[in-house]
């Protein structure tokens, strides 16, 4: 039980009045692979600190680190995957005061929480829910910090 919902049952739905402010969930894991991280960096973010072992250990961070766009991508599959398959979420409507603090190496293991800030419903039968999600490595460091806002239905 995380706050007050059993996560990854899939006997009930999560809607927007179900969830209160200070409500917190834990987000699981996911260990970020060294080919992933080039590959994600290669496709999308190919500077040469994400793509070239070589020029990323001569480099600022001495070695490679995971692009930010793939570390958002990392928190949004934990989010999904732990919470959002279970609640009627209608659409994101933004990420908002994102802060990388620290560069996600390989191999690194990380974990996450969110927090519900606030819930408006509308008359619409649906809820606009903001959220503050923290990312953090095995040691407990934080890496990643955002707002997200989405919609979600409220229940029928």
């Amino acid at each position: 039980m995380i706050g007050r919902y059993e996560v990854g049952s899939r006997n009930d739905v999560v809607y927007a009045d179900d969830l209160a402010v200070g409500d917190t969930f834990e987000l699981g894991s996911y260990t970020v692979t060294e080919q992933e991280l080039v590959d994600f960096a290669d496709q999308w973010d190919p500077q040469s600190f994400h793509i070239d072992r070589d020029s990323a250990r001569n480099g600022y961070f001495g070695g490679l680190i995971a692009s930010g766009v793939h570390t958002i991508a990392i928190c949004q599959r934990l989010t999904v995957t732990s919470l959002y398959n279970d609640w009627s979420v209608i659409a994101g409507k933004c990420f908002r005061n994102v802060n990388f603090l620290r560069p996600v190496r390989p191999g690194e293991v990380l974990t996450g929480t969110m927090l519900i800030d606030n819930v408006v419903l509308d008359d619409r039968g649906r809820g606009l829910v903001t959220a503050a999600a923290e990312i953090v490595n095995g040691d407990g460091k934080p890496m990643l910090t955002m707002i997200t806002e989405m919609f979600m239905r409220s229940r029928p």
